[in-house]
């Protein structure tokens, strides 16, 4: 059977293989397999972790390797050349490699440094690629020529060094670019600037994780997706049409956050380890009357009478269905409190958890599980310490006869328990 396969099929079948030596060892097979890698090969990754030999070799090894191997295709439609063993390749292989595929080339993702250093972005331009991954490497010179990006939809920069002003050329030369993605990116700010400002028109999913400014000024009227990990800001701004659908905020320090006024269309708000003020907060997000998912872990408040009202909750937000909430209480005073009467009628899963446990926990537990009738999900996160004090014992220990007794009352509902 495997002789009658169209030699196109092939391709397929050697693409999906991915790793470059196994590509390499399976179109060794017979003479309509050569072939096929030579016209039909569309993926090609050069990964060091999936070759120990990758290792051993010397730069220059690699370069010829690689060159030989790319050389060897014709219709390369994604690359991958991620090596963590070596500092820097030499410039002009990369460049024969971008300039040998750039006719077919769809989606390019390159982490090693060069030397000496060329704009990667200006021998990618003006082709059909569509996904863009970079990491280590320098980004200078933009021109704001007219859509020198047509067809970019993806781009990610990981420790990429880039003026402002460049990423914000950057931008405007991808017309419909739908992802953004920044990782530790160090951004080169002229002595006048303080901040940084973004626009997209097509942008709709934008992540940045550890990076710091002291404003940071988005402007996307299609974005549906923001999340910020491990940054610091004095001011981020949002400015966009409405369409945000999820939040994520993880380990941010903020002072002022506006993501604007139309939050209708939320779907999802998932906040941890960040101080917050809770009532300010809750306003922005409160016209959310879509939200499903509402996620508290690891709050701070800025003020210590500050409460999370289930009651408001439970009435702002209808249509939830997954809570998460996480147990603090300081100075007596419990942040996530359950006056009111209200339901969480659409609630069916419901994640719980504490830092430091004591006898209110499973008060709380039994009261939010009377808010949640419908409930079909509890899962428990909890961290116990590595020695444990008498006291610890006796109320980790009351803590599961009362988890046992609410099990048995709630029989429909599956308990799991998560423990660090």
């Amino acid at each position: 059977m495997m002789e009658h396969l169209p030699v196109e099929v092939i391709g397929n079948i050697l693409s999906h293989l991915g790793s470059a030596r196994d590509v390499v060892i399976a179109s060794a097979t017979c003479k309509k397999w050569r072939e096929a890698w030579r016209n039909h090969l569309h993926t090609l990754s050069f990964n060091s972790s999936d070759w120990l030999v990758y290792h051993e070799l010397t730069t220059c090894m690699l370069e010829i390797l690689i060159t030989q191997t790319i050389f060897q295709t014709r219709a390369l439609k994604c690359l991958t050349i991620y090596m963590d063993v070596l500092d820097e390749f030499s410039a002009a292989p990369v460049i024969a490699w971008l300039m040998y595929t750039k006719d077919s080339l769809r989606q390019l993702r390159y982490n090693v440094r060069t030397n000496p250093n060329f704009n990667i972005i200006e021998k990618c331009g003006r082709q059909k690629l569509e996904t863009l991954v970079l990491a280590h490497n320098s980004i200078t010179g933009v021109e704001p020529s007219y859509q020198k990006f047509p067809c970019l939809k993806s781009l990610s920069l990981s420790y990429v060094s880039i003026s402002a002003l460049d990423m914000s050329l950057l931008l405007s030369v991808c017309p419909r670019l739908e992802t953004l993605s920044m990782v530790s990116p160090e951004i080169a700010m002229s002595d006048a600037q303080t901040s940084m400002e973004l626009n997209s028109s097509s942008l709709r999913h934008f992540y940045v994780e550890s990076f710091g400014l002291d404003k940071f000024m988005l402007e996307a009227d299609l974005l549906e997706n923001l999340h910020l990990k491990d940054c610091t800001f004095e001011v981020f701004e949002l400015v966009s049409k409405g369409n945000l659908k999820v939040l994520r905020i993880d380990d941010v320090s903020v002072i002022h956050l506006d993501i604007g006024e139309s939050t209708e269309n939320l779907e999802i708000v998932d906040v941890s380890n960040f101080t917050i003020m809770w009532p300010k907060f809750y306003l922005m997000i409160s016209k959310a009357s879509k939200l499903l998912k509402l996620r508290l872990w690891g709050v701070v408040f800025d003020d210590e009478d500050e409460v999370v009202d289930i009651e408001s909750i439970s009435v702002c937000f209808p249509q939830l269905t997954h809570l998460s909430l996480s147990y603090d209480l300081r100075d007596g005073v419990l942040h996530c409190g359950l006056q009111g009467l209200s339901l969480l009628l659409n609630v069916v899963v419901l994640e719980l958890g504490w830092t430091t446990i004591n006898d209110l926990f499973s008060v709380w537990v039994a009261g939010l599980l009377e808010r949640c009738p419908h409930l079909k999900k509890l899962i428990i996160y909890g961290v116990l310490s590595e020695v444990k004090t008498h006291e610890e014992c006796q109320t980790f220990a009351k803590f599961t006869e009362s988890i046992l007794q609410l099990g048995r009352k709630y029989m429909q509902v599956m308990v799991e328990f998560e423990y660090e």
